[in-house]
């Protein structure tokens, strides 16, 4: 019997910067396929922001090939006007991987630091550094290309129970 292997992209949505990260999964193998971050320029419009995170989103779906993507879910803070362009920068990243056909899970926050971490509330730090255990052939070049790694694991690990809840 051979082992399906699904390639997974996780998102770490972010107005300047969004993470992404590949990995695959092949029975509970998990393998490093890439990672990086798409930027948008500080100086544009809110709409031409949110075009080049689009354009470079949609460039890494198309190179990767993903069969599934995972979203982190937006955390509100103390400043309603930046969790609201973290919102529309989510939405992107929701937008984009629904857009080539693929099914989006969304985790919170706290579960991506305890599936990873093993705490709720583990910092930048730990995630990266467990991203390396977990991946140790994995490159990455920001916080939040670690972040969509982890999201990404996190999707690994509980894509089972979502499965299951949809065939149900």
């Amino acid at each position: 019997m051979t082992r399906q292997t699904i390639r997974i992209l996780g998102i770490d949505p972010g107005l300047r910067r969004t993470g992404w990260g590949v990995i695959e999964i092949s029975g509970t193998a998990l393998s490093f396929v890439g990672a990086g971050t798409v930027k948008s320029t500080d100086k544009l419009s809110l709409a031409e922001r949110l075009l080049e995170l689009h354009a470079g989103l949609c460039t890494v779906v198309d190179a990767q090939s993903p069969h599934e993507a995972a979203v982190e879910n937006t955390f509100v803070n103390q400043n309603p006007t930046a969790t609201l362009k973290l919102g529309q920068a989510r939405g992107i990243a929701l937008l984009v991987p629904a857009s080539r056909g693929l099914a989006v899970a969304e985790y919170a926050p706290n579960l991506v630091k305890k599936t990873v971490v093993g705490a709720g509330h583990g910092d930048k730090k730990q995630i990266r550094m467990m991203v390396a255990v977990l991946l140790p052939k994995a490159k990455v070049d920001s916080d939040d290309a670690a972040d969509a790694l982890a999201i990404a694991i996190t999707h690994a690990h509980h894509r089972a129970s979502r499965v299951v809840a949809a065939a149900v």
